[in-house]
């Protein structure tokens, strides 16, 4: 069958399942739509819909260059299949122009006109391509087609809508917060570069500008349930910080778990089923006798239920294990996205791979998922002399003491400086190189158990070195994770409902001394000063923490350190006074006045707190890096 520009200038037609006919459309979005069109810039096309998406046939390609018309910049290549996967809008435009194909400028010199074009209805379908160059950086791509009849034109728009009203889990409702002081207090720019897309692709934003610090914590805690089942999401635009305020509001008045066990009730543990081993600041590892390892409970009696479920305090002082049924977690529906537009965006980066905004908002209007894992941390004491008052708090991306703390407390300093403040405040925290006497602990996982550092009853006269993986043994977190999707062996063997510490098999390892750092990693925290992150090959939802403890070291190994940390391709574990361990809770205890914490680049001042991971508790509008 031939179709040639006639059929859409003189007679226009529309192919239904491949037969030539009138002008007439299907009920049914499944059966083939053809028409011959003038696909803007490009010149005469084919277009067939099908049952997942849009192919183009180029008629004529004598008087093409290859190329179209993209939102953002020229796409390289002429795309002859778009997938309803990949579209977030369509449009009817009026009767109007309508460029036709692109010419050399031979071309233009013989013809002696830039370009020809004609007068048509149009509709436009919006979609996006991924860069060549960064395969995580999607570039928006804007199909114009013209056709002289409008019902042939009001039919198409009519059917893909159809088409994209079939794809799941894309969002209606959004509740969306914009930090007007984020970064370099960007985020109203950031969101009307931003905002076209959600209008293309009818999504609905309630929009909050903060006033003030705090402003959308308040909002997440006082919303009621039923006001936020009517959203399907809430968006952050703006840092890391921004979000862990959002991610905070929306979870501390919801997520109702037992707390992690506090240092002192590890400390009794201990004395009462020697169940641990003991690193001392000197690196001699010693181990306690276990009495009876396989069936001693972890914790006392008076906080153990004798169900596997250990019975701690929460919030309101209540024993309460489960969840808020009227918002219950995971949920599948509800989720959070950012629109970045921080300092330096290390949760979207692991998300996405980019902290493009126009590649965020993408992942939001189609639809995209991925699971985070998120870290409670309990505060037991502010000070050495403040009694124990549990205090909650929960972070995405990392919690942080020592050097990571301090770095935080002194840029609050230089505010004024934009995300410039962090290098500064960075130099001289290394400058002052304070190192701080500390004791963790931390569960032991089967990775433990097979490091060679730790040999059951023996002694050891210095710390070996604990190197992370090779490069080329690392399993880096990506799309469609295969580490993210399964149990891993520890995981496996515990009860769906049951805390990381309510096993009574469950042993932990304790280490002593001073540190210059002590941080907690839930995601790799990849960003421009860290391009693979703190620890290249952490998952965004397998359900551990990744502890890296850094031990008093001379100037020029911890500079040598964070230089590694600064490259690509660099091994910044591979040190001997760097300890890693991968587990799904610890606890901190300091022996210093001062005690500052980094929470997600907030601060948080914390003498004793303890920490637990939950598997994929929230929900992310993404779709995870790209290769």
């Amino acid at each position: 069958m031939e179709i040639n520009r006639e059929d859409y200038i003189s007679d226009p037609k529309i192919v239904e399942s491949g037969n030539v006919g009138g002008a007439t459309s299907s009920s049914s979005s499944s059966s083939v739509l053809k028409s011959a069109l003038l696909l803007e810039n490009v010149g005469d096309v084919v277009l067939t819909l099908n049952s997942d998406g849009l192919s183009l046939e180029l008629l004529d390609s004598s008087h093409n260059d290859g190329s179209i018309i993209s939102g953002i910049k020229p796409v390289q290549k002429f795309v002859n299949e778009i997938k309803f996967s990949d579209v977030y809008g369509v449009e009817f435009i009026n009767y109007g122009f309508i460029n036709g194909p692109r010419q050399s400028k031979s071309e233009q010199c013989f013809q002696g006109r830039a370009s020809h074009g004609s007068e048509m209805y149009r509709f436009t379908v919006h979609s996006f391509q991924k860069s060549r160059s960064q395969p995580c950086l999607w570039v928006l791509a804007v199909y114009s087609f013209g056709h002289k009849d409008l019902q042939t034109c009001r039919t198409w728009v009519d059917r893909i809508n159809a088409s994209l009203n079939l794809e799941r889990g894309r969002p209606e409702n959004l509740l969306v917060f914009i930090n007007p002081m984020s970064g370099k207090a960007s985020g109203r720019r950031t969101w009307e570069t931003v905002a076209p897309i959600f209008s293309r692709a009818k999504v609905k934003t309630k929009v909050i500008v903060t006033e003030r610090a705090g402003h959308a914590f308040d909002v997440m805690t006082s919303a009621a349930n039923n006001e936020l089942k009517s959203y399907n999401g809430v968006i952050a635009v703006g840092g890391d910080g921004f979000f862990n305020e959002i991610l905070n509001g929306f979870l501390l008045s919801r997520h109702k778990a037992p707390y992690p066990p506090s240092p002192s009730d590890i400390v009794h543990s201990d004395q009462r089923s020697g169940n641990s081993l003991f690193r001392n600041p000197n690196g001699r590892v010693t181990e306690a006798t276990c009495q009876n390892e396989d069936h001693s409970p972890l914790l006392s009696n008076s906080v153990y239920n004798g169900t596997g479920l250990a019975n701690f305090r929460t919030e309101d002082g209540t024993c309460n294990i489960g969840q808020d049924f009227e918002f219950p977690l995971p949920s599948e529906q509800f989720r959070f996205g950012i629109i970045p537009a921080g300092s330096t965006d290390a949760i979207v980066m692991c998300t996405t791979g980019t902290r493009d905004p126009i590649t965020s908002a993408l992942n939001i209007v189609l639809g995209k998922k991925v699971c985070l894992d998120i870290a409670q941390v309990v505060r037991w004491k502010t000070t050495t002399a403040s009694d124990i008052e549990p205090y909650v708090r929960y972070a995405a991306s990392f919690a942080g003491y020592g050097f990571y703390g301090d770095v935080i407390a002194e840029s609050e300093k230089y505010r004024w400086m934009g995300p410039k403040r962090y290098d500064y405040a960075g130099t001289k925290v290394f400058l002052r190189r304070c190192s701080y006497e500390a004791e963790v602990a931390y569960i032991e996982t089967e990775s433990e158990e097979a490091n060679p550092t730790v040999e059951k009853g023996q002694l050891f006269s210095r710390l070996r070195k604990r190197q992370g993986p090779k490069k080329s043994e690392r399993v880096v977190c990506r799309t469609n994770c295969g580490v993210c999707n399964s149990k891993s062996d520890y995981m496996s063997k515990r009860s769906p409902c049951s805390t990381p510490f309510s096993s009574s098999g469950t042993r932990w390892l304790r280490s002593k001394g001073k540190f210059l750092s002590v941080g907690a990693a839930i995601i790799s925290n990849r960003n421009e000063r860290a391009p693979d992150g703190l620890v290249a090959d952490a998952h965004l939802s397998d359900g551990f923490l990744h502890l890296l403890m850094i031990r008093d070291c001379p100037h020029a190994l911890y500079l040598w350190h964070l230089t590694q940390l600064a490259k690509k391709g660099g091994q910044p574990l591979n040190f001997e006074f760097v300890e890693h361990h991968k587990t799904p809770a610890f606890t901190f205890t300091s022996f210093g006045k001062q005690s500052v914490w980094n929470l997600d680049g907030e601060l948080f001042h914390a003498h004793q707190l303890s920490a637990q991971v939950f598997r994929g508790l929230v929900s992310l509008f993404a779709s995870g890096p790209e290769v």
